[in-house]
Order: structure tokens, then sequence, then C-alpha cells
């Protein structure tokens, strides 16, 4: 769980995550250099915490949380993010997914729940998951998600090669799977109202983010990755 200045929203999200996964899993929290109390409510809650000196990004958060993982033999991550978004519901059903990808992404606009944009950001994503099939030959309709569940091959690519830069961590990192030879798919999920925080929106914004975007998926078609073996 990456969380940067998320004080408001992560103590709840942190209880509601151990309560549906705590027989089955561990609540890593990586403070991306909050300046606000996110590490002390997060290890309040339960979860174990990582805590960054330096602000990195969602990418430079997840990559640390990756090398725990790889470092400590677990079998699959989920990304939660820590506003409250993501339902932990799901979580199982990522995780079972993940019998037939090394890559599972929680899709909000795949059928589940009643998640909508609108304007220049629809148009933006909608560009996204046009280019990303092109770029994949996967069919994706939601490549900006952030709530995902890896596999042991996806944990030990993104462990050395989670993009830090701006939307890195999301269309950059499925370009990034694709070409090291991950199976990507994707579960419709339903999201929710952020609990804290303040979300990124307007046109002028939504133009930069396609801007980024664009960048990221450049970067990621020329940035060298090797192939991942299956798991042993």
């Amino acid at each position: 769980m990456p969380a940067f200045n998320e004080a408001e929203s992560v103590a709840a999200v942190v209880a509601e995550v151990l309560a549906e996964t705590s027989d089955f899993a561990d609540c890593l929290v990586i403070d991306d250099g909050s300046r606000d109390e996110t590490s002390e409510k997060a290890r309040l809650a339960g979860a174990m915490v990582a805590r960054l000196p330096h602000n990195l990004g969602v990418g430079g958060a997840l990559r640390t949380g990756f090398v725990y993982a790889r470092d400590q033999g677990y079998g699959a991550v989920v990304q939660v993010d820590a506003d409250g978004q993501h339902d932990p519901r799901y979580v199982p059903q990522l995780l079972a997914a993940l019998a037939d990808s090394d890559l599972v992404i929680g899709a909000r606009f795949a059928g589940d729940g009643e998640y909508e944009v609108a304007g220049p950001r629809k148009w933006a994503m909608q560009f996204l998951a046009t280019t990303i099939r092109a770029m994949t030959g996967v069919r994706l309709t939601d490549t900006t998600s952030g709530f995902k569940a890896a596999g042991p091959r996806a944990i030990r690519l993104f462990a050395d090669n989670m993009p830090a830069e701006y939307l890195g961590d999301t269309v950059e990192a499925l370009v990034i799977a694709a070409r090291a030879g991950c199976r990507i798919s994707q579960l419709p999920v339903a999201m929710r109202t952020r609990l804290g925080g303040q979300p990124s929106s307007g046109p002028l914004r939504s133009t930069k983010y396609l801007a980024r975007a664009v960048m990221a998926i450049t970067i990621a078609a020329i940035r060298p990755v090797e192939k991942q073996g299956a798991t042993p």
C-alpha cells in the first residue's frame, strides 16, 4: 500500500484490508516521504510500515514493496491504494485469477460498479487502452488502475524494473510486463469514493496526464527488459 500524506484515511483502509485478509496475507504500507502522521496511523492500525526518507512517487514506493516481497519469499502481491477507493473484498478474487496470469488488473470499466469518468480524462483513458492493446496484444479496459495482483514472475520483474516516473506504475508497467513475457488479465471491480486527500481532475490536468502517459508508453517501448522465466 503506497501512501503519501494519507493520515486522514490510511488507518481505516489498513483496518479494512486486515479484516478481509489477515488470515492469509500481511499488510505493508510504504510511507513515501509523508509529512503527516501516515506512518504512525498505519502502524497503530496493524500494518507493517516501510518509511522512505524522501518522496519517490508511487512507482518508487511500489518498487520498495516488490523488493521486500521478493526478498521475503511472498508468492503474490496485491497493490491497494491508501485513499480507500479499492475494495479489499476483491483481493481473494484477484489472487485466484493469478492461477492463469502473472498480473491481474482490477478494472473499473469492465462491467462491475458504477465508476465513471467524463471529458478529457475519459478520452485519455480510451486512448491509452487502445494504445496498450496495439502494443501488447492484450485487451484491457482500464490501463491506469492501481488495484492489481502480481504473481512470482511479476514480483521479480517489478522488484528490478518498476518505473519511478509519473504513470510508470500503471501504463508503463503494463508494457514492461507484456514485453517481459508476463500473462496479463483483468477482473471487473467496483471502485469507491476516496476517504481523504485530493483527486487529480480538470481539463488542464487531464491534458497533462495524457501527455505524460504518452511519454511513459514511449519510455516503456524502448526500455531494456529481460524476459521473465516461469516460476520453478
